[in-house]
Order: C-alpha cells, then structure tokens, then sequence
C-alpha cells in the first residue's frame, strides 16, 4: 500500500463538522449547496460537504503548530458564519443537535455518499451527528501505527472531555455525548484493532479490498485511524465542540500525546497491553457520564474520578505542549475541567425553561465567539 508518511513530524489538521441552521426557527436547514456556492477559504482550509445537506465541514491545511491552525479554524468559522446570514441562515457546532429529526435530512448528491446510503440504509441514514477530527503528521510509517495503537488507551478520556450530545430528537437523553451509540450503530467503528506493523496494517487492508467488503481504507471509520494517503494519524472520536478554543485545546493535547507516542516508538519501547474490553468499557463510560463520571484507571482495576484522570493526562502532556508550541492553545481544557464540558453546559441551560431552542440560541452564540 503507498502511503505519504515522510513528515515533518506533528503537523497539525483539524476539521469540524458544522451545522447549517434556519436563522429563525434554529431548525437544521438543508442548504449545504448554497452554502459552497458562496463561500471561499480565502486565508486557507477548505469547506466541504457531508453526509447530509444541513452538515457543513471546515479544515484547516496542514499547519505546523495550534497557532497557525487556530488562525485558520478562526477565519473558516466567520466565512460560514458571514455567508450564512447573507442566506437567512446560522452556524452551530455541538455534537448533534437537540431537536433535529433525521427523517427531515437529504443526502448530498455525490456519489460517495449515495453508494454510502445504499450499503447502510437506516444506519446511515440516522447519523445526523457532528464530530472532530485531528490529523498529526508523522515520518514514518511504522511510527504511525505504534502511535496509532498508543493511541487507544486515551481515546475515552478525550471523549468524556470533547462529549457535547445530552440531547436527540427533542429528548434528553441522559448522556453526555448521544453521539457516540448513533455512530456506533455504523460497521468499523469504535476501538480500533492493533496491528504489529505498517506491514501487518497493509496485508490486513488489502485482505478487505480484496474481499471487496471496502474499497478503501477510508471505509474504516474507527476512533484512531494511520490516514496513509495524507501521512498522519487521524483522531476522530471526539464530539463538535462549541467553543472553537476547546476545539484547539483538544487538537493541542491529541498532537503532544502523538509526540509523547512517536519518542516512545523511537527509543525502541514497546506499547504496554490493554484489554480491549476495557477501552471499550471506559470508552462508554465517558459517553454515559463525561467528566463527572469514573473509569477504571488501567492497567490497574481501580475506578477514579473522570476529571482527575484526564488532568493527569493534560499535565502529562504539558511539557510536550510546551516544546511544540501548544501550550497557550492547551490551557483551554482547563476551562473544560473548571466549568464542565459542552454536554453540561447544555444541560444547565436546558434546567432553566426546558426549552430546546433556548439551547439551540446558546449554542450558536457559542459558535460564534
């Protein structure tokens, strides 16, 4: 398999998947087209459709540091935002949005995306949900896929930080990122596999297009995935963030814990072992109960307190921050852990009148700050 892991080591890509709103009633509008028509990345990045047309996403190129990213991400927000409301429209950015109905989506006219509805029919269909997805470039190929196993032990804290979905067709769900079961009902999600090497990565890839279940790897939707065409680790487990500085503080912790794993894989060290079954138990537990819940703090079985487990992660990954660059962007998760995620946010909201478009309002002032 060819691949583009040839550096500079920690580049960073981020994308954010956006909601396309009625300026009035904060109902989804199906206006992507619209949209595209309208607007330009004129300081960088790239605006693109999903699966749906009420879901707009933004990328920022290749940048070398948070810095460099944040302007980028900073400047698509306000095109999108601008050309909206020349169009009667807003942008909010949550991982789903509380009221919407999927039954009132259309799918974008592409054909990826229709072969996509055809294979998964009401799976598909159902996932109106919006996430984030960090890209870290690396130098080799063998490198990326240490770290990208290294990669799946973190992967239920930075979900309980990232988690933003308590609410789903006009109900509150009772988690705090409802996003994660609805893309859970897709095939090759979650967990990914481990895999010995960029080797064993290829014949196993290879296997599934040859057995024509996949064309391409791009088809394998886990929560860390090697992105061979584009030579970086991919981290797509975490919900839309609100706030576009969370969105940069959790980039900035997903690139110094790529670094950590990178120097880890170069002084020859090997990965310790995690029962899948229990990445895949915290990893709910931090959809059920983000920062206010427990995990189990492997390898040990304890069960700590969420948040104190993921500021440990954060001061750990501090001093990487610190050499890359990072640091001023990573002290927004600070504020995640102070005065909760975007899930609670939400919910303190909602408590006050019940009323979802209340919510709604909040979270496109939100986006807009």
């Amino acid at each position: 398999m060819d691949h583009r892991f040839t550096g500079p080591n920690y580049t960073l890509g981020i994308e954010e998947e956006l909601m396309i709103l009625d300026e009035e009633t904060l109902d989804l509008a199906n206006m992507i087209e619209a949209m595209l028509e309208s607007t330009a990345a004129e300081t960088g990045g790239e605006v693109k459709p999903e699966l749906m047309e009420s879901v707009l996403e933004i990328a920022t190129d290749p940048c070398p540091s948070t810095v460099e990213a944040g302007k980028q991400l900073r400047e698509l927000r306000r095109s999108v935002r601008e050309t909206a409301a020349g169009k009667g429209l807003s942008i909010g950015s949550a991982g789903t949005h509380p009221f919407a109905m999927w039954e009132d989506q259309r799918i974008v006219a592409r054909p990826r995306y229709r072969d996509l509805i055809s294979a998964l029919r009401f799976v598909a269909r159902q996932e109106i949900i919006f996430g984030i997805h960090v890209h870290v470039g690396l130098d080799d190929p063998d490198k990326a896929i240490h770290v990208a196993n290294g990669m799946r032990v973190h992967v239920p804290a930075l979900l309980a930080l990232s988690a933003n979905s308590p609410f789903w067709r006009g109900d509150a769900t009772g988690l705090a990122s409802t996003r994660t079961p609805i893309f859970r009902a897709f095939p090759r999600v979650g967990i990914p596999p481990t895999y010995k090497d960029w080797d064993d990565y290829a014949r196993r890839i290879q296997f599934m297009t040859d057995c024509e279940v996949v064309d391409d790897y791009t088809y394998l939707w886990y929560d860390v995935r090697p992105h061979p065409n584009l030579g970086t680790v991919e981290i797509r487990v975490m919900d839309a963030q609100t706030r576009v500085e969370h969105t940069l503080g959790l980039a900035a912790l997903v690139q110094a814990l790529v670094r950590e794993l990178a120097e880890h894989f170069e002084a020859g060290k090997q990965l310790s072992r995690y029962p899948y079954e229990m990445l895949d138990e915290n990893k709910w537990l931090a959809a059920r109960h983000g920062l206010e819940g427990e995990m189990v703090d492997l390898p040990s079985t304890e069960r700590v307190m969420t948040k104190r487990l993921a500021k440990r992660l954060i001061d750990r990954a501090r001093e990487h921050a610190q050499d890359l660059g990072s640091d001023g962007e990573l002290e927004a998760l600070d504020d995640l852990l102070t005065h909760g995620n975007g899930a609670a946010r939400q919910v303190v909201v909602y408590e006050a009148n019940h009323d979802l478009r209340e919510v709604v309002a909040e979270i496109v002032g939100a986006t807009a700050g």
